[in-house]
């Protein structure tokens, strides 16, 4: 295929462009000739052609509205534009190099010269090609690094996710707790705060601290941990300080999800209206991510086999104790936007549901 240099000529007289199309091929070109100004601004379009040589005065548009057109298409603005003329006036120089011209030249164009002024624009021409293409290749490889570095961020994401279900598993595993209750109460809060428009930062550091909301439970002595039915009165005491001990474990980390696991540990058993432990906090008072949590393990309690009760609820009776304990014990907005994801809860459910 032949790859040298494409240079379309634009003129109204036939003669003329006999004249350049026999100096051009003779100089190794390869021409392409337009009789007028909007056969020429199509065939530039089309061609792209690696310079252009324009007569000003021709039938329909003039070879400066030619190169305006040009200069202002973001696909041939970078070809070299030399107005060929008559007219030698500096006042038609001037309006050519305003359109956007890179050269000018006078008729009869002497031959010496026009292979000059090519050679010279053609390596403007090559060095600017090289240019965007350089500029689409680092654009290119920026594109594939970045999609690699997501690639390797989000592995990143699920191996630290994956370390935080099996760290909580260890600190939950003399209660019999299984790696599924945790990752569906961990799905379940992030759930709830996507569906509360919650952005994607504040979504996913509530998917990675809640699966550590009973880690405190390690702290707790086993004989009370592990007693099947209620506790009495001063074992209850001891019971409700995992939330205490958990928020301990992991407090003045430098780490943003850390500090708010932190937050949820402590605050996952407050109650809306007050009644709740260890702080008796009440409405907006408690931290919105253990409202949140607060909820999801309510909801997996319910529908999960405990040691300290008999058999499981069924969802039915679980969202409509849910829904009578809206503004009592969970926030109603939380308890709105747990309704509204009911169908993503339930297959979050089905999804970690194998243990």
């Amino acid at each position: 295929m032949d790859q040298s240099p494409k240079i379309l000529v634009a003129d109204d007289e036939p003669i003329n462009l006999e004249l350049m199309e026999a100096i051009l091929s003779k100089l190794g070109y390869r021409v392409l000739l337009a009789s007028d100004g909007n056969q020429a601004l199509s065939l530039a379009i089309d061609q792209m052609p690696d310079l252009i040589l324009l007569d000003i005065m021709m039938p329909g548009l003039d070879g400066f509205e030619v190169t305006r057109k040009l200069k202002q298409n973001d696909r041939t603005r970078i070809i070299p534009i030399v107005i060929v003329s008559g007219k030698s006036e500096v006042r038609d120089r001037v309006k050519a190099l305003e359109a956007g011209a890179d050269d000018f030249l006078n008729k009869p164009v002497d031959p010496t010269e026009l292979k000059a002024r090519i050679r010279s624009l053609l390596k403007v021409k090559a060095y600017n090609d090289h240019m965007v293409n350089y500029q689409k290749e680092l654009e290119a490889e920026v594109s594939k690094r970045t999609l690699q570095l997501k690639a390797s961020l989000e592995k990143i994401k699920s191996a630290s996710l994956e370390a935080i279900y099996r760290l909580s598993l260890a600190a939950e595993y003399k209660n019999k707790e299984t790696g599924d209750h945790i990752k569906r109460v961990s799905h379940y809060a992030g759930a709830i705060a996507e569906n509360m428009g919650l952005n994607k930062a504040t979504t996913e550091a509530i998917l990675y601290a809640t699966p550590m909301h009973d880690v405190g439970k390690i702290g707790i002595p086993d004989h009370i941990l592990l007693k099947p039915g209620k506790h009495d009165e001063k074992e209850w005491e001891i019971m409700k300080q995992h939330t205490t001990i958990g928020a301990r474990i992991m407090e003045g980390s430098g780490h943003g999800f850390i500090r708010l696991a932190s937050v949820i540990a402590l605050t996952h058993h407050e109650r809306w209206d007050g009644s709740g432990y260890p702080r008796g906090l009440k409405g907006q008072k408690i931290p919105l991510a253990g409202r949140i949590a607060a909820l999801a393990d309510f909801f997996d309690a319910m529908t999960s086999e405990r040691p300290y009760r008999n058999g499981v609820h069924s969802l039915e009776h679980t969202f409509d104790t849910i829904k009578q304990n809206s503004g009592s014990h969970f926030d109603p907005q939380v308890v709105d936007c747990f309704m509204q994801s009911q169908e993503r809860i339930c297959q979050i459910k089905e999804a970690f549901s194998h243990n």
